[in-house]
């Protein structure tokens, strides 16, 4: 079975930073697009970055020129390097995994996620 694990979260002070590391286990780890979520109770999931197994990006608006997400394919894990963190950045962070070769596949598999706290 696939299994994800987040770790690296915690409390951090407005303008620190933070570094999410999800690992993956279970299946090749080549074989998926990998990405970051996040979620406020009260509000709705927002995608924050994700990668695909080639190395291509995508950010939400919101974290783009802070945030930088990436894999390690000797590990089997991806990061999400989080810099200039705001209050607003307080969420229960999850990374998820999606099967490249389905078509019209979703991010099926997800890890129990982290929280990040950022005071002000």
């Amino acid at each position: 079975q696939v299994l994800l694990v987040e770790s690296g979260g915690g409390l951090v002070q407005a303008g620190g930073s933070l570094r999410l590391s999800c690992e993956l286990s279970g299946r090749t780890f080549s074989n998926y697009d990998m990405g970051w979520f996040r979620q406020v109770p009260g509000k709705q999931r927002e995608l924050v970055a994700t990668i695909t197994s080639s190395g291509s990006t995508n950010y939400a608006d919101s974290v783009k020129g802070r945030f930088t997400i990436s894999r390690d394919s000797a590990v089997n894990t991806v990061y999400l390097q989080m810099n200039s963190l705001k209050p607003d950045d307080t969420a229960h962070y999850h990374c998820a995994a999606r099967y490249r070769y389905l078509s019209n596949s979703e991010y099926g598999y997800w890890g129990q996620g982290t929280q990040v706290t950022v005071s002000s």
